[in-house]
């Protein structure tokens, strides 16, 4: 791993502002682009391609393009739950268990974070909290599998009380069938990519229209959510993915080496990035980086991303370190250091923060219980991990009483005037002059409840 010294050094590499940069395709994507569309094109105006012929016709658009793109002739767009609750049975007994594990422990951490429903009588006014009505989700498939992924984001929504939950994916696994049966998805539907996202979006006669949009996915999944936002909502747009190590000396060099070669086998874009108070911490990870490479079965990605993306940065305190990693704002932080808890409260900008050598991100991955889409690209700037509240609208609700109405009323009909808007004011003065009935209503008795 390369390794630089000091503070201003590491900020020089490392501190960006978030921003969702086109990468360019590889020559391999450029050709293949070029070959299904007749022209060469950058990958923003093959997926403009591909949304509009899904958004004009429909399920034939999604077939042709799984025909061309993913090479798969499909009959029918959508799995019927028979076929999950196959999968299911069929898959080892111990990863059935695992699942369910992982299922409880995601269910139960998102129920402890539902916000509650308030309202404050006196003062006229509350909010009332509303699930959307039908979310889409997006898991990467084909070659790859990611049951981990359907828990991750189908059992958020859930919890949050999202009345129809539809999963999108291609070639999906007899793991990935088993997930959405035990995450209590509504419907799954054998689709990939920007075609995914466009039936999603825009609707076909067998894909419903949904109102939002989550998961991650490669370069023309993500480009494809930001073409369709304003159509629908996303989750946000995700990159390769990023994990940032802090560790003094008293940490073990072959684990934080471990942690980082976790993120690095992902992508050969992974951002592997270690940041230590100790140079002899910093060569000891590196040479752990170095022997455990070869043990790991996708070497040659990890190599890539550690060749490209990996460093160590020395500084002088785990509080430089924190500022450091603040600056890159990562997805993944981990914090191997001595009283690491005691550090928790410095972090400004992670998607998720892991404490202490027994919390390793590859937890996060799969059973501690937080999802792991997490904002990538320095987007933990503004953004949170996927949550419950990604699929809550919280919708505000105004009971003024006749006695409000008298006490506030003069000032909302004096700012409107100074607007320029005496029918916002005539609204008001109306009012403040006895239009209407003079009883005040008791609102907070008619509630359907009756509470």
């Amino acid at each position: 791993m390369r390794i630089v010294e000091g503070l201003q050094a590491g900020l020089a590499l490392l501190a960006r502002t978030p921003g969702y940069d086109e990468p360019e395709l590889s020559p391999t994507a450029t050709k293949r682009t070029a070959d299904l569309f007749g022209e060469p094109l950058t990958a923003t105006q093959a997926v403009r391609r591909i949304l509009d012929d899904v958004r004009l016709r429909g399920d034939d658009g999604v077939r042709e393009y799984a025909r061309r793109i993913d090479r798969v002739e499909l009959e029918e767009l959508e799995i019927p739950r028979d076929r999950w609750r196959e999968a299911l049975a069929s898959i080892p007994v111990e990863l059935a268990d695992a699942l369910r594990v992982a299922a409880d422990r995601v269910r139960d951490y998102h129920e402890k974070c539902m916000p509650l429903e308030w309202r404050d009588d006196e003062a006229g006014y509350g909010q009332r909290l509303v699930p959307i009505e039908r979310v889409g989700l997006y898991v990467p498939g084909g070659i790859a599998e990611y049951p981990s992924t359907v828990l991750m984001s189908a059992i958020p929504a859930k919890v949050a009380g999202v009345p129809e939950v539809i999963l999108c994916t291609p070639s999906p696994s007899p793991a990935t069938l088993a997930a959405a049966e035990i995450a209590d998805v509504d419907r799954l539907f054998e689709i990939g990519g920007a075609q995914a996202i466009g039936a999603m979006a825009f609707g076909t006669s067998t894909v419903p229209k949904v109102d939002k949009i989550c998961g991650p996915g490669n370069i023309f999944v993500s480009i494809a959510k930001r073409e369709v936002y304003g159509h629908v909502d996303i989750d946000g747009l995700y990159g390769p993915t990023e994990t940032v190590v802090i560790a003094d000396d008293t940490a073990d060099a072959s684990l934080a080496a471990a942690d980082l070669l976790a993120q690095a086998e992902h992508d050969e874009m992974a951002s592997p990035v270690l940041i230590t108070t100790s140079m002899d911490m910093a060569q000891r990870v590196s040479a752990e980086v170095d022997r455990q490479l070869a043990l790991l079965d996708r070497k040659a990605v990890a190599s890539a991303a550690i060749e490209g993306q990996g460093m160590a940065v020395v500084v002088s305190t785990v509080e430089e370190a924190i500022e450091l990693s603040d600056a890159f704002a990562p997805e993944h932080l981990c914090l191997l250091v001595e009283r690491a808890d005691s550090y928790v409260e410095l972090v400004h900008n992670a998607g998720g923060i892991f404490v202490g050598e027994y919390s390793p991100e590859v937890m996060g991955d799969y059973v501690a219980g937080p999802s792991h889409a997490m904002p990538t690209a320095g987007t933990s700037r503004y953004a949170s991990s996927l949550g419950v509240h990604h699929f809550l609208k919280h919708v505000p609700v105004i009971r003024l009483s006749t006695a409000s109405m008298g006490s506030l009323g003069p000032a909302a009909a004096a700012i409107a005037r100074a607007e320029g808007l005496t029918g916002h004011a005539r609204a008001v003065e109306m009012r403040l002059e006895g239009a209407g009935t003079a009883v005040d209503k008791d609102f907070f008795a008619e509630t359907p409840d009756g509470q």
